[in-house]
C-alpha cells in the first residue's frame, strides 16, 4: 500500500512540472488518501501485534 502512495505522489510531481492541475491535484488527494489508510493499518497491527508477556 506504500507503494501505491509513492506512486502517485511521483505522479502528483510530474503532473505538475508539466503543468496538468487536474491531474495533478487528484494524483496528490490519491497519495494522501493512501498514506492516512496506511497509517492507520500500521498503528492497528502494531495494537493486535503486541504480546502479553505474563
Amino acid at each position: 500500500m506504500l507503494r501505491w502512495t509513492v506512486t502517485f505522489i511521483v505522479l502528483a510531481i510530474i503532473a505538475a512540472i508539466f503543468g496538468f492541475g487536474g491531474i495533478a491535484a487528484g494524483a496528490a488527494s490519491i497519495a494522501k488518501i493512501l498514506f492516512f489508510v496506511f497509517l492507520i493499518a500500521f498503528v492497528i497491527s502494531l495494537i493486535t501485534g503486541r504480546k502479553k508477556i505474563g
